[in-house]
């Protein structure tokens, strides 16, 4: 069905962006407006364009049931994670970490390093939360908000060249691309953490230093740290197994999350969460959700054409917008760099709080953070790496777009010298 569109613009997207000035101006009631400009969107669909082509309550019905695994998954993970990072905090380790970080501007960069690299395994939401826990206890709480935003690019910056690191990427390896195909996406980022990393440390650094010592500190309670470990361990254990060995069914159900909601219960055998980070929590991770299912429902089907241009304007787009919707179109439409692609829609979600689920996740736990423009002027450095770490990749690497992987079936792990009629058209750009 054709709908309304104000001067060539999808009304959707009119209601959608109405909506995030909403959440940008209204920082104590953005779970209201996220859940208004839902409502607003979902109503406009039923009555007037459907849902991809599906008119009424069966096309939402289905649009529900594509998308239940991803928002469950996201569900999970968010309420779980918050638990997890509060049994790490009673752990008393981060407590212990101001002795082993350097006393200077360099204590910070090595945080944001361990979460780039714990990201690149686990997930960036964890990655996120460990990050912001360990930083709030070694800074006394006190975090610039370009210092939060260098956290949540860190763990973008992780996840971008690994399939079990980011939704983004194991959706292109559940889909058939090849996770060599995406590893190159670690040249760009790595350039990011350094611009953004060191200019937040940095910052962090002058706003409130690093404490080298602390007078008197807690003896770590292994009971919460056995706890993390096994949360972890099934976290990673079932993303290598559903979503590496046995790729379709992390689409068929939310493994990820169920494996975590696992160990955290087994694990309150011996050790108790804090079951009271729960309803803050639930808060953060219901405007969450409805972000990500409000951005679903774009008519995002106008993307132009695959070029390298497209996917660097995507990475500014994915600030605003889902970058899981963006992700899955990219794949209908195929002909992508697609380790060029999951750097830009991965790293460029960071350059809002809201941009990623990582962003999302962090400001849970520093509502403070919630403020677009505070983001964007303490976090500038965030933009600039983004755009130097897609001109060093692109430099490099040129856009190397790959001919479209469902039709045929190309095998992807030797790419490397075919020539561009077997499925890689690799394209020097200088």
């Amino acid at each position: 069905m054709t709908g309304i569109e104000i001067s060539g613009v999808p009304f959707e997207f009119v209601l959608f962006a109405v909506t995030l000035a909403g959440v940008a101006l209204f920082h104590d009631r953005t779970l209201q407006v996220a859940a208004a400009g839902l409502a607003a969107i979902v109503v406009y669909k039923l009555f007037v364009t459907g849902f991809h082509g599906d008119p009424g309550a069966p096309g939402l019905l289905a649009h529900l049931r594509a998308e239940w695994v991803v928002l469950a998954n996201l569900f999970a993970l968010l309420m779980g994670f918050a638990l997890l990072s509060r049994h790490f905090e009673q752990s008393h380790v981060p407590g212990h970490l101001p002795a082993l970080l350097p006393d200077d501007w360099k204590g910070g960069f090595v945080l944001l390093v361990l979460v780039f690299v714990l990201s690149s395994f686990l997930d960036n939401i964890a990655a996120a939360l460990i990050g912001g826990t360990v930083a709030a206890t070694v800074f006394h709480r006190r975090l610039h908000i370009g210092y939060v935003a260098a956290i949540v690019a860190a763990a973008n910056a992780g996840g971008s060249g690994s399939v079990v690191g980011d939704t983004t990427t194991t959706m292109m390896w559940i889909d058939g691309v090849s996770p060599l195909s995406v590893l190159h996406a670690y040249v760009a980022a790595v350039v990011a953490l350094l611009v953004c990393g060191v200019c937040a440390s940095r910052q962090q650094q002058a706003y409130s230093p690093i404490q080298k010592r602390t007078e008197e500190r807690a003896a770590v309670d292994w009971g919460h740290v056995v706890v993390v470990v096994c949360v972890l361990l099934a976290a990673i254990g079932v993303n290598v197994l559903a979503n590496v060995m046995y790729p379709r069914w992390s689409s068929s159900f939310p493994f990820i999350g169920a494996a975590v909601w696992g160990a955290l219960l087994v694990g309150a055998l011996w050790r108790r969460p804090d079951w009271s980070v729960l309803p803050s929590a639930f808060r953060g991770t219901v405007f969450l959700l409805c972000l990500v299912l409000a951005a679903s429902l774009m008519p995002v089907e106008r993307l132009p054409a695959a070029s390298w241009q497209t996917a660097f304007g995507l990475g500014f787009v994915s600030a605003v917008f889902d970058n899981i919707p963006l992700t899955k179109l990219a794949l209908e439409q195929g002909g992508y760099d697609w380790g060029m692609l999951a750097y830009t829609v991965g790293f460029g979600g960071s350059m809002i709080w809201f941009g990623s689920s990582a962003g999302v996740a962090i400001t849970s736990l520093i509502p403070e953070a919630r403020s677009v423009g505070g983001w964007l002027r303490g976090g500038w450095h965030v933009a600039v790496g983004y755009v130097a770490g897609f001109i060093v990749l692109l430099l490099t690497l040129g856009w190397q777009p790959h001919a479209p992987h469902k039709s045929p079936p190309v095998p992807f792990a030797g790419e490397v010298g075919r020539s561009p009629g077997e499925g890689s058209v690799p394209v020097k750009t200088p």
